[in-house]
């Protein structure tokens, strides 16, 4: 009797399994989950071994959920007799070209779900897929220097009479020139020359207009404009701005005071955006 019983009830553990193994064998040879890992096929098998160049973007718009004709107008036909439309897994062999002229060759493998889209995407070797990322972007150009000013100052506003020591006025001009450059570390360059009249020596004129130049220079550069962004030259009685033929001296003097200046050009770095 109680072999009896202990029979009926192996025999319904042994229908399903008999059940299990008829599902089993009854599912296509071909048929994977797009979960599966990959398994390559030997690329002497496929229809152009030495690889397919491919158009990288391309490969760039595949993504989950797209269907076998999607895949199909971007990549073209698998390149290994695994079929098209009843099966799983695409397979295809890429080339890329390589910037010393060379090509790499790398497998490509789409996986599909059981509603055929495409669910997964693997590189052999792995490294490939980093072949799809985008190419770095230039590096941004330098900023350009930029026009800062260009201003002409009065010597007899800035200087006593035969003299490269700035007056009371002089300076407070100066300060004046420097609220327009506050950012001073953005400077990249000021030229600043000085200039006299044709009335007395040439060679003392010279060494004047240097000296008041540098005068200037250095009162900029004690308000935080760096002493490398200033050069300074001295030019006597060079480009002239007026031109006088007055006879008596004062009337010749006071005709001449546009000559007797101190040009200031500069140029200020762009600031690159935040």
């Amino acid at each position: 009797m109680r072999k009896i019983i202990h029979g009926t009830r192996l025999l319904p553990a042994l229908l399903a399994a008999a059940v299990a193994m008829a599902i089993s064998s009854a599912v296509p040879s071909h048929a994977q989950t797009a979960e599966a890992e990959p398994g390559f096929p030997d690329p002497a098998h496929a229809t152009m071994p030495e690889g397919v160049f491919v158009n990288v973007e391309n490969l760039r718009k595949l993504a989950p959920g797209m269907t076998k004709h999607q895949l199909y107008d971007l990549l073209g036909a698998p390149h290994f007799n695994e079929g098209v439309f009843g099966v799983r897994r695409w397979n295809y062999i890429f080339a890329f070209r390589q910037t010393d002229g060379g090509a790499i060759k790398c497998q490509f493998q789409v996986q599909f779900d059981k509603s055929h889209l495409a669910q997964a995407f693997y590189w052999k070797p792995e490294a490939c897929k980093n072949l799809l990322a985008p190419p770095a972007p230039p590096p941004s150009p330098a900023p350009a220097a930029t026009p800062m000013m260009a201003l002409t100052l009065s010597s007899d506003a800035m200087f006593g009479f035969d003299s490269a020591a700035l007056t009371a006025e002089g300076r407070s001009n100066l300060d004046q020139l420097l609220s327009r450059v506050q950012e001073a570390s953005h400077i990249q360059d000021i030229m600043i020359t000085g200039y006299t009249d044709r009335i007395g020596d040439e060679r003392y004129n010279l060494a004047l207009s240097q000296r008041r130049a540098e005068a200037v220079r250095d009162y900029l550069a004690t308000h935080g404009v760096p002493p490398a962004a200033m050069q300074v030259s001295g030019r006597g009685d060079a480009d002239p701005v007026v031109q006088c033929h007055d006879k008596k001296r004062d009337r010749l003097i006071a005709c001449l005071a546009p000559n007797r200046r101190v040009e200031l050009k500069g140029s200020a770095k762009t600031q690159a955006p935040m």
